[in-house]
């Protein structure tokens, strides 16, 4: 898609609801079995604006309706919970399975092109970077919390999000037990976030790596007169030998193709005694690729792991030392960052049009609905090489 704006109107705040075509049986039907109506009066039913939506949904699947929504043709009052309601009843599988022609032969290339075809390699590992984290620093200032954390804030004992980012960038760096002069690697290190914390609170000497030309220029910045390097590098290419190395919110980007490349990589660079911290998003089941949706507007090429594919990555080289499962937190996170983002649009709307809006709003809203339907997991795993840390005490 192109980000570039062009539209600075005024959002629709919905039309009546179309009476003129009625909607198609079989969309009646597997929606009444996650209880959700089309043009209901409860908060997560779907108000059709355009009966244009029913063909979109039944020709284009989820990538329909999400350009559906994207493009006003229908509402919910509350999408997160259409979401999960939705996801809950394995709709997204079952409508991928419609008798319709178009709709199968789409599946059946997309699963062929990620079994034979390897995303995430050389050039293509950049472009999640080019098309997500370039699009504008100025919405992630609006929307993420001070420390500009952009995966899932730890909830256990905060009750906003600046705290929860900070809490659970404390519990990264005890978990990996950061001691001053140590060298720390961060593989995906974003705005800077948590190279600033580690370098400020444990004294430590911070690598960080982005594929994102914006996240270096601000992390650069934000870090100034900090011991850290802030580089635009792909983690196959980084060279040397680190205390300790982490990763936070960067693994869904690998690919199940380059798993076993990526934790090589990791036993390569960490040193002998070590300790490598991954924090990840994770699917409660195993799959070969992503919603349309989200790999066309939001995360090209991005693909969630499972609990099976990291463990058969880990076990030749490397030791699980611990396995925390808070995936509940990233509810609160999210609608959070939603809060910001639409308190900032009337300051955004000037660089964005409402395409992009009701774009930002779904994928929200959509993730959201992932991680409340307990589909989406959010991961912290320690690991060391083996025969390491054998006393190795969890922190939670």
């Amino acid at each position: 898609m192109d980000y570039t704006p062009h539209i600075n109107g005024d959002l629709n705040p919905g039309a009546p609801a179309a009476k003129s075509a009625a909607a198609p049986r079989i969309l009646v039907e597997l929606l009444a079995e996650a209880d959700v109506r089309l043009n209901g009066h409860r908060p997560w039913d779907i108000r059709i604006h355009d009966p244009a939506t029913y063909r979109r949904v039944l020709s284009r699947g989820s990538l329909g309706f999400g350009e559906a929504y994207m493009d006003g043709l229908w509402d919910a009052g509350q999408l997160d919970v259409l979401f999960e309601r939705l996801l809950r009843a394995d709709i997204d599988r079952r409508i991928r399975l419609l008798p319709r022609l178009r709709l199968l032969l789409a599946g059946a290339l997309s699963l062929l092109h990620n079994l034979l075809v390897n995303r995430q390699a050389g050039r293509r590992a950049f472009e999640v970077g080019e098309r997500h984290y370039d699009i504008g620093n100025d919405i992630y200032q609006a929307m993420l919390d001070p420390t500009m954390s952009y995966s899932c804030g730890y909830w256990a004992t905060a009750d906003n999000l600046a705290d929860a980012q900070l809490a659970k960038l404390d519990l990264i760096c005890r978990k990996l037990d950061l001691q001053p002069g140590e060298h720390l690697l961060d593989i995906g290190c974003g705005w800077g976030g948590l190279a600033s914390h580690a370098a400020r609170h444990y004294g430590v000497r911070v690598t960080g790596i982005t594929v994102s030309r914006e996240q270096q220029r601000l992390a650069q910045q934000r870090c100034a007169g900090l011991p850290v390097e802030i580089a635009l590098r792909d983690y196959r290419e980084q060279r040397g030998r680190f205390d300790k190395i982490v990763s936070v919110g960067m693994f869904e980007h690998v690919g199940p193709k380059n798993y076993d490349t990526y934790f090589d990589t990791v036993h390569r660079l960490l040193a002998e005694d070590g300790l490598f911290l991954l924090h990840t998003i994770g699917n409660f089941e195993t799959s070969r690729g992503s919603d349309p949706w989200i790999d066309r507007y939001i995360f090209p090429n991005g693909v969630l792991p499972s609990a099976r594919q990291i463990s058969a990555a880990i076990e030749p080289q490397l030791v699980i030392q611990d396995w925390h499962n808070f995936g509940a937190d990233y509810v609160p996170t999210l609608m959070a960052w939603w809060q910001n983002f639409d308190a900032a649009w009337p300051e955004l709307r000037h660089r964005y049009d409402v395409r992009f809006y009701r774009m930002w709003k779904y994928y929200l809203h959509l993730c959201a609905g992932l991680f409340r339907s307990g589909q989406g997991q959010l991961w912290q795993l320690v690991l060391s090489r083996r025969g390491q840390h054998l006393g190795y005490r969890s922190l939670r």
